[in-house]
């Protein structure tokens, strides 16, 4: 496989734009490999030999609800592709393993197909294996089949003739937050900085990371403060928003207790913009409510004088556009 050969389809939501750009640092996806895949191969994998693809494998169908990271281990007795799907939707497709499968082809013929004739035509030609994964952050759980016979209508006749591999899943929103603060590394902290909870939980979340956040380099650092613009800027209002920028510009590994306190102070200020918002709605609805009634009963009492004057209904509802119905019942009023 020629390596940067071609740019990828960067996805429209910045969301998937954010993980792609993690895990395009070969120290973050060796992470990610060695903190949630219990395999014993993924111990001997050395940073080094991981080379990054930069290249997408997306269909266009789907090019702009998903993103992929291509890896590719090569040493002198190993040629390895790892290919990780970001599947960042709120719902699972339970297509999934299908859609893996080709992928993976695409990869195997591109590969083929810049091999030289005389090579790939040789008895010794191997193809490298591909080992799937799909990143997922959805609130549901995966529910989708995990292996691809599982997508054959009765496989289990034929199992032993049939295309068959299975995906490594990596679940976001199902890592405990326990497990994840004690990985104390940038993948874990990311996770559970993107689990689904409110600005003011992610506040406590960062306390509670910010022992493994001291320690990190300052690349690793970045890491954290990229996804924190990613995951609590988005959600504050447009005027503290420049104030969160430059807390997290300012800030460095060691004093992320600063930073965190900058932080809540901006999560405060967002509260209380937002009480003095509703208390100001509440009155400006109050006021607009007290006219709309006051408009009302002028029109129900021209309708009981001209009750009294015997004027008869329809004349009554062209003047004042009451409802036959609420006629009706002033009248009965009237006539007790």
């Amino acid at each position: 496989m020629p390596e940067n050969k071609g740019q990828p389809r960067f996805p429209h939501h910045p969301h998937d734009k954010g993980y792609r750009q993690l895990l395009a640092d070969k120290r973050v996806f060796l992470e990610l490999l060695k903190t949630f895949v219990r395999e014993e191969w993924v111990a001997a994998i050395d940073e080094n030999d991981l080379i990054l693809v930069n290249k997408s494998y997306v269909l266009q169908d789907f090019s702009e609800k998903e993103a992929d990271v291509v890896y590719r281990l090569k040493t002198r007795d190993k040629n390895v592709i790892f290919y990780i799907l970001l599947e960042l939707q709120s719902t699972v497709d339970y297509l999934m393993p299908f859609r893996l499968l080709l992928y993976m082809v695409e990869i195997w013929r591109e590969i083929y197909n810049n091999t030289p004739q005389g090579e790939r035509e040789s008895k010794n030609f191997r193809l490298p294996p591909i080992i799937p994964a799909v990143l997922y952050n959805g609130a549901n759980n995966w529910t989708a089949e995990l292996s691809f016979k599982e997508m054959l209508d009765g496989y289990q006749n034929f199992s032993g003739h049939l295309l068959d591999f299975r995906y490594l899943l990596f679940d976001v929103n199902r890592y405990s937050e326990e497990e994840l603060v004690k990985a104390a590394n940038v993948i874990a902290s990311i996770f559970l900085l993107d689990q689904k909870a409110k600005p003011e939980k992610l506040m406590i979340r960062l306390q509670k990371l910010a022992g493994a956040i001291k320690t990190m380099t300052p690349e690793e650092f970045r890491h954290i403060t990229t996804w924190l613009r990613h995951v609590i800027k988005p959600k504050m209002p447009t005027g503290i928003q420049a104030k969160v920028d430059c807390i997290l510009d300012a800030n460095k590994p060691w004093e992320v207790e600063q930073m965190i306190s900058n932080l809540e102070i901006a999560l405060d200020e967002m509260r209380q913009e937002i009480l003095l918002q509703g208390k100001l709605e509440g009155k400006l609805e109050g006021k607009l409510e007290g006219k709309l009634e006051g408009k009302l009963e002028g029109k129900r009492e021209v309708a009981r004088n001209l009750l009294l004057l015997n004027v008869d209904i329809d004349t009554i509802i062209k003047a004042t556009g009451l409802a036959p119905e609420e006629i009706n019942a002033l009248k009965k009023q009237l006539e007790q």
